[in-house]
């Protein structure tokens, strides 16, 4: 298969996109199941690069860097996290697409890994801020709860819990190597497709306010604390108080002043480091995808309207599969 340089370029744009638009928007507003959306695009747009690519490890790894870059132009306040799980799927797919032959199996074990490295991630981060003490807090409203209900169980909240968690990211790996095969035969049906976008067409952007990510952790930071003391003080018996509380809260604060303030700075720095020293090399590549984000937010909406005549689940596939083969294969009309 031949290399296509435009289509791979338009589809690292759509990943960028991705990552400074959405996931950006999502990780402003601490979305739980960030890892499940931004993620599901991102290794749908990494497979189609994949499939598009001669060399496959060198063109994710080329298109990685370029979106990394405008990540960090675009949303400088997305967490230092984010930029761990971006690399990781974008590795670990160059991984699979370049040793594994491309079918669909392949695409449901990039899911899989994936989607459950995003939620060991959330969990591990959770641990750390909070310590042990946050999953003592789920047994005792367990406790509490099995009490009120006349229910007793061995099982543990906690156990509870982080298996659903698991599983509902596990499940929705599956979920999403079926969607995006399903997907990228859609998208090879219309390979010969154009679509024409007029100058005209495009909308204007209004200027969007960056809510402060920090505000939004300090609120997080804040409501956890109060359940997790509440479960202590209330709920615990004479064997806690307010002791394991006040431990908990400096705990936690500390941690998060100590990332905040010095490690998660450090790293960042770091990485933009890193980054600042490919921009020069890859100074085209980012200004051309930046160029092309007005047009694909055109198309994005073109499509949703579009295809309104369908519903549920139809409608989502096929405006995902018509967005970005409009996306890859538009020409602008002249006037």
């Amino acid at each position: 298969m031949k290399t296509n340089k435009s289509i791979i370029d338009k589809l690292t744009a759509l990943w960028a996109l991705n990552e400074s638009g959405l996931g950006g928007f999502l990780h402003v507003f601490n979305s739980p199941f960030t890892g499940l959306i931004v993620g599901g695009i991102a290794i749908l747009l990494i497979s189609l690069i994949a499939y598009y690519a001669e060399n496959k490890w060198q063109a994710i790894l080329k298109a990685l860097i370029i979106v990394l870059i405008i990540k960090m132009a675009v949303s400088p306040y997305s967490p230092f996290a984010a930029y761990i799980s971006v690399s990781f799927q974008a590795v670990f797919g160059a991984f699979l697409f370049s040793n594994l032959s491309w079918k669909g199996a392949t695409l449901i074990v990039l899911g899989i890994v994936t989607f459950l490295q995003s939620a060991f991630q959330k969990l591990i981060v959770l641990t750390v801020v909070y310590g042990t003490e946050l999953w003592e807090a789920i047994n005792i409203y367990g406790a509490w709860i099995q009490n009120k209900m006349s229910f007793v169980s061995e099982t543990s909240a906690t156990s509870v819990l982080i298996t659903i968690y698991l599983f509902v990211y596990g499940i929705g790996g599956v979920l999403a190597g079926i969607f995006i095969k399903h997907i990228m035969t859609i998208i090879s049906q219309k390979e010969h497709a154009v679509f024409e976008l007029h100058p005209s067409d495009l909308i204007s952007e209004d200027a969007k306010k960056n809510v402060s990510f920090r505000a939004k952790v300090i609120w997080v930071w804040l409501i956890t604390i109060a359940l997790i003391v509440l479960a202590f003080y209330v709920f615990g018996g004479p064997l806690f108080g307010w002791q394991k509380a006040v431990y908990i809260v400096l705990r936690s604060f500390l941690i998060l002043m100590l990332w905040y303030l010095v490690l998660g700075p450090l790293l960042l720095k770091l990485v933009r480091k890193y980054l600042n020293k490919k921009e020069s090399q890859y100074k085209e590549d980012i200004t051309n995808a930046m160029d092309l984000f007005p047009y694909f937010r055109h198309i994005i909406s073109y499509t949703w309207k579009e295809t309104k005549h369908l519903k549920g689940y139809t409608r989502f596939k096929y405006f995902m599969a018509n967005s970005i083969s409009n996306c890859i294969h538009f020409k602008v009309t002249s006037e």
